[in-house]
């Protein structure tokens, strides 16, 4: 049994580049743990869709097959204005509690700016001190924010690793589709016909019939 930590910045970003990967390792009897940093409402919507968004999150974990799941509350799209200390405690406290085999976190090149602060908050929260840090820690795609980065090599997203999505792909969609507010019209990337046209693209890469695809940030073995 592995034990499986996702940090991810907004309802939804916790399964558009690995929900299923996700699916994958609660399917192989793997522990997963899903924290969401910020509540992801208040700069876009009226007061009350916080709680919305924690309820679709519920519903699309419980797609998934996830039961731990976990909401920081943070300020949406200001995680900039707040001490990196302060976002990174609240993830260091829940890996050591859970002690993960394995960390998912955001690519470090995303444009949108509380997904880069929720990747280094978490890279410095599972850094290698001591005897439980993870031993392999991959960062994920989040459509619509990491293909529209910068055209500056080092942030762009250069997949080193592939997992076959083919089994799960539709768990993932039927989970995405639970986020109402957040699904938008192909050929928006977050649209459920991008998502799965992504997946192929991906598949087609390594020979499968869909994929996801992972930054590969330490592997110990």
């Amino acid at each position: 049994m592995t034990r499986v930590l996702v940090v991810a910045a907004h309802p939804d970003d916790e399964l558009l580049g690995l929900g299923a990967t996700v699916a994958r390792h609660v399917e192989a009897g793997d522990e997963v743990t899903a924290v969401i940093v910020s509540e992801g409402a208040t700069s876009r919507y009226a007061e009350g869709a916080d709680r919305a968004l924690r309820d679709a999150a519920g519903a699309a974990a419980a797609v998934l097959g996830v039961r731990d799941l976990r909401f920081l509350g943070m300020e949406d799209q200001r995680l900039d204005a707040v001490p990196l200390l302060d976002v990174v405690r609240p993830i260091e406290k829940i890996r050591a509690e859970i002690r993960p085999d394995v960390v998912y976190a955001h690519h470090w090149g995303d444009l949108n700016r509380d997904h880069r602060v929720v990747s280094e908050a978490a890279m410095v929260a599972c850094r290698p001190v001591g005897d439980a840090y993870p031993r392999r820690v991959l960062c994920f795609e989040t459509p619509s924010s990491t293909e529209w980065s910068s055209p500056d090599l080092s942030l762009q997203f250069v997949p080193t690793v592939f997992v076959d999505a083919t089994a799960t792909i539709e768990k993932k969609l039927r989970a995405m589709a639970c986020y109402a507010t957040e699904v938008r019209p192909a050929p928006h990337p977050r649209s459920l016909e991008s998502l799965r046209a992504r997946a192929q693209y991906w598949g087609q890469i390594v020979g499968r019939n869909y994929a996801e695809a992972f930054v590969l940030v330490r592997d110990v073995s």
